[in-house]
């Protein structure tokens, strides 16, 4: 159910296209739904419909359009044509985003062909939360909602800690029935899908429960405050799960995954880093504070230094990266390759053991091994109109403040003295420089300030 505006979100953005962790809160349960392979997933959705409908082009994702929204039954009553009767089906929602697989598989399971199952938990504050009435044999007997509980003075109803988490499994069959037969004769006129609840007791349907493996897993968000916390605490969980598997945090909670993130042993993560898409970190590494790495591939034993940016890039064992180095999309370095400080790479590769340690912009360039890239030299690959690769091989040196003019390249064992402008090719083993002879100006004067006033 994916419906809802959000309107505590106070945001032009429908509620569960909204980030948790780099993704939105539905794509979270989607995730989760897919993992599980159903025979189909029935999206319901209404406000924002066209900013969620194009947030998703998937065509495993089946849509049924819910305007305007009139409760969480009609919502199903808007999926149920869409669903066979044959089987069991699962409800969730678009905005309690952390439910685990084994959790939902749990409760149709606990459904089968036969009973309505109802995921429950308890909670130390259940305010704003449906209660599960039970009878004194311990059997389901209702779902009260608070509102409904407050309107009639129902105390005892309120002091039950044990609520409704929002999501069921039932027989298709029975479900699609079900809702049909819902009222909205409430104090919100809305179509609650709780109050099958009382239909099934009252037909002599089974009702079971299951329970979350983690309080997280319950959740829903309503506002900035809620997603913020959730964020947190899942962040928290990431954090936990990384240093059972042998990672090093200097401090567990400044960290952020924003996707996924696989290390291997003795890596080790100093503060106020940010992982997004897939990040993979070899055994051994260092990732110093305030990176930001994203899509990327790092090899054992590197060394990431202080504020490095990477972006769609791969690194080999023992790289040496930073501080505030800066790898874009298409960079690919071999072993031992050193990016240091203030150096940006793009579209371009390094052999092993090449270096760029200082103020050096490298694009659109293939770098062969053992190369030194001198201070202050750039590939000058964009004429305004197209790209133009630089090739610099094996063993060449290239001298600081040197501009690499491409379409170009620079034979092995080249040298080009610094301050170049490289125009044409560097021969093999030779020494290539292109300035304008020095001269001196005896007669010149520095300009003196002038005074004001």
């Amino acid at each position: 159910m994916a419906a809802g505006k959000g309107t505590r979100m106070r945001s032009n953005l429908p509620k569960v296209l909204q980030p948790l962790s780099g993704r939105p809160l539905l794509s979270h349960v989607i995730a989760t739904a897919r993992a599980l392979k159903p025979a189909k997933i029935v999206v319901v959705y209404g406000y924002g419909a066209n900013q969620v409908r194009a947030a998703y082009p998937d065509p495993d994702l089946t849509w049924a359009l819910q305007d305007p929204p009139q409760g969480t039954g009609h919502a199903v009553q808007m999926a149920a044509s869409h669903l066979d009767d044959a089987g069991t089906t699962v409800v969730l929602n678009g905005d309690v985003p952390l439910i685990r697989g084994g959790t939902i598989a749990a409760l149709a399971d606990a459904a089968g062909t036969d009973a309505l199952a109802l995921l429950t938990a308890f909670a130390d504050d259940p305010t704003g939360l449906g209660r599960i009435v039970r009878n004194d044999a311990g059997d389901m007997q209702r779902i009260y909602e608070e509102k409904d509980a407050k309107a009639e003075g129902r105390t005892d109803v309120l002091a039950v800690n044990e609520i409704y988490t929002g999501v069921l499994a039932a027989p298709s069959a029975w479900l699609k029935k079900a809702v049909a037969g819902l009222r909205n004769d409430n104090a919100q006129k809305e179509f609650y899908l709780t109050d099958i609840v009382a239909t099934a007791c009252a037909e002599g349907t089974k009702l079971r429960a299951a329970h979350p493996q983690s309080p997280l897993e319950w959740i829903g968000i309503n506002d900035k405050v809620q997603l913020a916390d959730l964020e947190r605490a899942h962040q928290h969980e990431l954090a936990r799960d990384l240093m059972v598997a042998g990672v090093t945090l200097a401090d567990p909670a400044r960290i952020d995954v924003r996707g996924t993130l696989v290390c291997g042993i003795d890596v080790s993560i100093d503060v106020g880093c940010v992982f997004e898409g897939h990040v993979t970190i070899g055994a051994g590494s260092k990732i110093g504070p305030y990176c930001v790495i994203k899509n990327a591939v790092i090899g054992e034993r590197s060394d990431v230094a202080a504020y490095t940016h990477i972006d769609d890039a791969t690194a080999g064992v023992s790289v040496k990266l930073g501080p505030f180095a800066r790898l874009r999309p298409g960079t690919v370095l071999a072993d031992n390759v050193h990016i240091g400080n203030f150096t940006e790479v793009k579209n371009s590769s390094f052999g092993a053991s090449s270096k760029a340690n200082h103020l050096a912009y490298i694009g659109d360039a293939t770098i062969g091994a053992r190369v030194n890239v001198g201070a202050g030299t750039i590939t000058c690959n964009y004429d305004g109109v197209n790209k133009h690769r630089t090739v610099i091989e094996d063993d060449a040196f290239i001298g600081s403040d040197t501009q690499l003019v491409a379409p170009v390249t620079v034979r092995a064992g080249a040298t080009v003295a610094a301050g170049t402008t490289l125009t044409k090719e560097a021969p093999a083993g030779s020494l290539t420089l292109s300035r304008v002879k020095q001269t001196t100006l005896t007669a010149w004067k520095r300009p003196v300030k002038k005074q004001k006033g």
